[in-house]
């Protein structure tokens, strides 16, 4: 993106945000502006339940816990 193209968004958000009336977005966005570099991770965005999930899954992986997706399918194919 060049920077006039990059100038042309900056100037249609200020647009947007004048309008804007929705107070939890107002809230997120002032976070963001507090918060940069929590906002660049999508890992600090999910919660600590969401974070054992996906560390369980990985372990399962390194573990071989795991069945293959056409297993998975065949299996639950009549409801599917």
């Amino acid at each position: 993106m060049n920077s006039i193209n990059i100038q042309t968004e900056k100037l249609n958000i200020i647009e947007w945000l004048v309008k804007l009336q929705d107070q939890s977005i107002i809230k997120k966005i002032k976070f963001l502006i507090k918060n940069p570099k929590i906002s660049t991770d999508w890992w600090n965005t999910i919660s600590e339940s969401e974070k054992m999930s996906i560390d369980q899954g990985l372990a399962d992986i390194e573990n071989r816990k795991v069945t293959a997706h056409a297993k998975v399918r065949k299996n639950y194919e009549k409801w599917l």
